[in-house]
């Protein structure tokens, strides 16, 4: 049997690697893929596999983009750290989805329920329609408050999202910096990643926010935001740079 594996975490792909080999020792992973772009690619080029395990949330964007451009008919596993995706309805016609970190009990019971149901032939053709309906609701405003009061900020109001002292604040578009009560990885999950893109650990910008971009060493970035004089420097961090390009070009 054939499998593909899209997941951009090298040493989460091992390990998914190697406890499917335990599972089934005559499984092929035929390509292990880390992005959006690269996948789409690899679509137009090569047969399906029989399987797909698919991480949700790749490098240059979330992995539903990649039915947008594909026509894909086979059973997909879904792989995910982040539960708030509640991906329930694809636990029809044998798509599954696991949390991380997977377990080798829990990858057994999603491939016993794929080899059901693929010995039944079940068509996947639905699955397309599946995945829109269950794309993450994106974030369009954010509570904050300040004092005794309380204000929602519209998201495309917010140059950016950062760590501060161990605290999440925004950025805004009038130049203010507000507390916010979400951690920058739930964030990330809650906003649309075609205008927001985390640059780094502590840092997620916007993309009209964006002044300049300047060549900071042979593989960094420095990115100069709007009303941003007189703050820390931003920096797109080295493993985030191609990334950061593609969606600087879209």
């Amino acid at each position: 049997m054939k499998v593909l594996i899209v997941e951009d975490e090298r040493s989460a792909a091992q390990k998914l690697i190697r406890l499917l080999k335990e599972v089934d020792p005559h499984i092929q992973v035929i390509a292990v893929l880390a992005s959006v772009e690269e996948t789409t690619v690899w679509f137009h080029r090569n047969p399906n596999p029989d399987l797909i395990f698919m991480d949700i949330q790749l490098e240059d964007g979330i992995s539903f983009e990649i039915f947008e451009n594909c026509e894909i008919q086979i059973p997909v596993i879904f792989t995910t750290a982040y539960d708030e995706y509640t991906l329930k309805a694809f636990k029809v016609n044998s798509v599954d989805y696991l949390l991380k970190p997977v377990s080798g009990e829990e990858l057994r019971k999603a491939m016993d329920k794929f080899y059901l149901f693929h010995a039944q032939k079940i068509d996947y053709a639905g699955l397309k329609t599946i995945i829109r309906q269950f794309q993450p609701i994106v974030k369009e405003r954010f509570l904050i408050k300040i004092g005794e009061h309380y204000k929602s900020v519209a998201t495309t109001a917010i140059y950016a999202f950062y760590i501060l002292e161990r605290n999440v604040f925004i950025f805004t578009d009038t130049g203010k910096n507000y507390p916010l009560d979400y951690s920058l990885d739930k964030i990330e999950q809650m906003i649309d990643s075609h205008l927001f893109f985390r640059v780094n650990r502590n840092y997620i910008v916007y993309f009209y926010a964006i002044q300049d971009v300047i060549a900071y060493s042979s593989k960094r970035l420095k990115i100069i935001l709007y009303n941003w004089e007189g703050k820390e420097e931003i920096l797109v961090s080295r493993e985030r740079v191609t990334a950061f390009k593609r969606w600087m070009d879209r």
